[in-house]
């Protein structure tokens, strides 16, 4: 039988996981490893990307500084939060908010240092990423349109983390031959972005009593339901572009299967949208885009799997 401490010490534990979304922090590892492998290096082995240790350090600095923002996020969103996930708000709060500063200062810092060990370079990267992101939870998610904006853009700026590392590795002479990777996951990075802020969108709808209250000004709040699902069609329709230049100007092998399914999930979407005016309807909107999101991480591996046996041993040139 575990004691009342005990007891107490694994709840607030769990608590924190639930702060900073640590279910969320494998597939951001996932992703960017993913990427590294299948779109901005697959002529180097798997392995050897896997062993580069700056690599590790970029990866691992990206995904505790998100984490962090995680907490400052649910810091500044205690109040509404209450409001829009009482359970959740609840087991939250079984963590003080002087603890959760603490661990978010400390997550911070230790980022910075991480990614001082690669270069003054990724320091500074990353020393304006928390910055941004604590900036984003102060401040601009409060604003109509622009909050949206920033937070998909803060979910997608550590893939270009993983562009730069490359990208400052590769000799003059090679940045040419490797200009199609970074157009690639540029692509890539456009398509995440607008399902990310899509997803913004259908929180906003879904939290739209709490954000009322707390006078947050997002697209339901000033101009009603209908617009935003306007918005939110228009957007789901500018997809087409990056996958465009994905699927037919580009070779992403056979994840062309993901994309082809996915505008039928999406299709569907809307016309559930449409028919949408519940917080539990919109909920599962929700849970649809992230289903999607993780899927669309899974399926990097499709754009050429022999690259995880035929890669060459290239690491030194990086």
């Amino acid at each position: 039988m575990l004691s009342r401490q005990n007891k107490i010490l694994i709840m607030k534990i769990v608590s924190l996981f639930s702060v900073v979304r640590g279910y969320n922090i494998p597939i951001i590892i996932l992703a960017q490893y993913l990427s590294a492998i299948f779109i901005l290096a697959p002529e180097i082995r798997a392995l050897d990307i896997l062993l580069d240790f700056h690599l590790f350090l970029i990866v691992f600095a990206s995904a505790i500084t998100i984490a962090s923002g995680y907490i400052i996020n649910n810091f500044y969103d205690s109040q509404k939060d209450l409001i829009n996930r009482p359970n959740k708000s609840m087991l939250d709060r079984l963590v003080s908010q002087k603890t959760k500063l603490t661990v978010y200062f400390s997550l911070n810092i230790l980022a910075v240092l991480m990614a001082f060990i690669v270069s003054w370079r990724a320091f500074l990267f990353f020393s304006a990423y928390i910055f941004l992101i604590w900036f984003y939870s102060h401040k601009i998610k409060k604003y109509l349109i622009i909050g949206n904006l920033m937070s998909a853009l803060l979910a997608v700026i550590p893939f270009f983390a993983i562009l730069l590392y490359f990208y400052n590795k590769i000799s003059f002479e090679e940045i040419e031959n490797h200009r199609s990777h970074f157009v690639v996951i540029s692509a890539h990075a456009v398509f995440l972005f607008l399902l990310l802020l899509i997803r913004e969108m259908i929180k906003d709808l879904e939290n739209l009593k709490g954000d009322l209250v707390s006078d947050y000004r997002t697209i339901p709040v000033f101009y009603g339901e209908r617009v935003s699902k306007q918005v939110i069609t228009a957007l789901t329709f500018l997809t087409i572009l990056p996958v465009y230049v994905l699927v037919n100007i580009y070779d992403v092998g056979y994840m062309d299967i993901y994309f082809y399914v996915c505008f039928g999930v999406l299709l569907f979407f809307l016309l559930y949208l449409w028919k949408s005016n519940s917080k539990e309807q919109y909920l599962k909107l929700h849970n649809v885009l992230k289903f999607l999101i993780v899927a669309g991480v899974c399926c990097i591996v499709l754009i050429n799997p022999s690259v995880l046996w035929h890669g060459k041993a290239l690491l030194s040139r990086f």
